[in-house]
């Protein structure tokens, strides 16, 4: 191998990047069973729809052309960006396909902050709004929750003059708390148009309070608001990675030009079209995480231990013992959970509700462990 004598990785690579630790994503489930020595394994660490995709959607994945895999798709999305606007009842071009929720956080981060900028976030919610915006050598600013809910008057005190956006998670992964209407008017209201407030809705479909808000209903009251949706929870295309945006056609002009092009696959475009279409299974998925939820929180306070449970498809759990160690034992019994410090909630687990066989599963692992 030739070296050659100029070659300096250290000057090459950005200081912020030398300090930024890289996320390590967890091996493939049937190497995690050879590691944990289980023949099975329920999955209830990642929020995903244990009934999977709706019917049209898995018909599109039977069905997928081999020869389709050899042509690109539509670069923008066309026909899931016209079928969301006649959803919506707003312009196509209003919204922003990505490969993943992932893709399109970073896509505003770079359209709005440049050196110096700073975002302002919760301290314990979804991370990537700080990953990304740390990756890229700008300031995350990290408010505590409040009760467990994003806290809008610290959030606002952290603003200056460098400020560009203010993520909020509603609800929140993973504490699910939400702001209703009145209160995320009243942020927006306070904001006068400043900064860009993105509210991400991931699990938007989850919520059944009447005064939680629609957040694309909002869009023509505040040109600054952005709204992030996703088909990977409610409508189990996950491993298809299908995440949108949805703001004003100014403000999406502006981060279209950051897009990078055919990011987004071809059978997770046409699974996507598919899936809009099915209430049932939204139905469907709903009566099973609120029949789960009881079900969970009855044993786990049965079990003396401290619960958060609001909004979404997932409940934290307070352990008496190491939340990493509450995971290598209970993998060890084929149920893998979400250890919270990641999150910065030490000796906290988040679990997926799951069917009921998998809830049942847990119950018996946690009670085997537990101290």
């Amino acid at each position: 191998m030739i070296i050659m004598p100029d070659f300096s990785l250290e000057r090459l690579v950005p200081e912020y990047i030398k300090t930024f630790e890289p996320y390590i994503p967890s091996k493939p489930d049937p190497e995690l069973m050879k590691l944990y020595g289980c023949n099975h394994l329920y999955r209830l660490n990642n929020n995903e729809n244990p009934l999977g995709p709706p019917p049209a959607a898995q018909e599109i994945l039977r069905r997928f052309k081999p020869y389709k895999a050899a042509i690109y798709p539509s670069g923008d999305s066309y026909y899931l960006r016209k079928k969301l606007s006649a959803k919506h009842g707003l312009n196509p071009d209003q919204f922003l396909v990505g490969n993943g929720a992932n893709e399109v956080i970073t896509f505003v981060i770079k359209t709005f902050c440049q050196e110096g900028d700073n975002i302002i976030t919760a301290d314990k919610t979804f991370a990537v709004y700080e990953w990304v915006a740390q990756f890229s050598g700008f300031e995350a600013r990290l408010v505590p929750l409040k009760n467990f809910y994003f806290d809008d008057q610290g959030m606002l005190d952290r603003i200056d003059e460098r400020t560009k956006i203010l993520f909020i998670c509603n609800p929140n992964n993973p504490t699910g708390t939400y702001w209703n209407e009145g209160k995320l008017r009243r942020f927006l209201n306070t904001i006068e148009g400043r900064q860009i407030v993105v509210v991400d809705e991931a699990y938007f479909e989850f919520v059944e309070k009447e005064d939680y808000p629609d957040g694309i209903k909002l869009l023509r009251d505040y040109p600054n608001l952005i709204v992030f949706r996703t088909f990977s929870k409610m409508y189990g295309l996950a491993g298809l990675r299908i995440g949108y945006l949805v703001g004003s056609e100014n403000v999406v002009d502006m981060i279209r030009r950051t897009c990078v092009v055919y990011s987004v696959n071809g059978v997770g475009q046409e699974a996507a079209l598919m899936a809009l279409d099915d209430d049932d299974h939204i139905r469907r998925t709903r009566n099973l995480v609120r029949a789960e939820k009881a079900f969970l929180k009855q044993e786990i306070d049965r079990l003396s231990l401290e619960t958060q449970m609001a909004e979404g498809c997932y409940m934290m759990i307070r352990l008496p013992m190491s939340d990493t160690l509450a995971y290598r034992k209970l993998m060890a019994q084929g149920v893998m959970i979400r250890s919270m410090t990641g999150f910065r909630f030490p000796n906290w687990i988040r679990v997926s509700m799951g069917t009921h066989e998998a809830m049942e599963a847990f119950i018996n692992a946690l009670k085997r462990i537990l101290p």
